[in-house]
């Protein structure tokens, strides 16, 4: 089986529809993150078939909880979450933050590349980040434990926003020790197509700021 028809099938199984010409980015992406990897080291996983499970259908699973027309992905890395979400989310425009010069190197040269206009790169620390704009999801990916995310980033999520991660088991300990005035949005399970693994989807929102 191709790599196109191992993603045409996983998008089945994750029920997400995208279009031949998203599909074909994504395949396109493997191929940039593959040969950016032998020099700037972005992912630990080399083999595209298992960067397509353990990275962009892994990604790819989280759309359903994905909303609004602006996401930041904090330390975006080689692009995780934010490049697959841009590209199976059009009219989302995403900012891609990495403290990273090499990394945010990479991102750029993939959103020329891949031709991805709703993309925008941000080199700095999320901490350090002087910015006055407000995000409806703030995402991240293996970054960090719960209580330090909010600490980084809850200042950067808007009215009526979500902060959110990507995590492996349920984090029942971190939870646990969230803050004053954050509570649990969702906390979902996620079955991602050709990973063998415990995934989650946890989002979290000011308290009293529920729907």
């Amino acid at each position: 089986m191709s790599l196109a028809q191992s993603l045409a099938q996983g998008l089945a199984e994750l029920g997400v529809q995208l279009s031949p010409a998203a599909s074909e980015k994504l395949i396109d992406y493997l191929a940039l993150v593959q040969k950016w990897n032998r020099v700037y080291n972005l992912t630990a996983v080399r083999e595209p078939r298992k960067m397509l499970a353990h990275h962009v259908l892994d990604c790819l699973a989280i759309v359903p909880g994905v909303s609004g027309p602006r996401l930041l992905d904090v330390g975006s890395g080689a692009g995780l979450p934010g490049i697959p979400l841009s590209i199976a989310l059009p009219r989302m425009h995403v900012t891609l933050l990495d403290s990273s010069h090499k990394k945010a190197a990479f991102l750029k040269q993939a959103a020329i590349e891949l031709s991805l206009d709703n993309v925008s790169i941000v080199c700095d620390r999320v901490e350090a980040w002087d910015t006055s704009q407000r995000f409806d999801l703030v995402v991240s990916r293996a970054l960090t434990d719960l209580p330090e995310f909010i600490r980084l980033a809850g200042r950067l999520v808007g009215p009526g926003g979500a902060l959110a991660a990507m995590k492996g088991v349920y984090p029942y300990e971190e939870l646990a020790l969230l803050p004053a005035g954050w509570q649990v949005r969702e906390a979902t399970a996620l079955k991602v197509p050709g990973l063998r693994a415990e995934r989650h989807w946890v989002s979290l929102e000011p308290a009293g700021d529920g729907r």
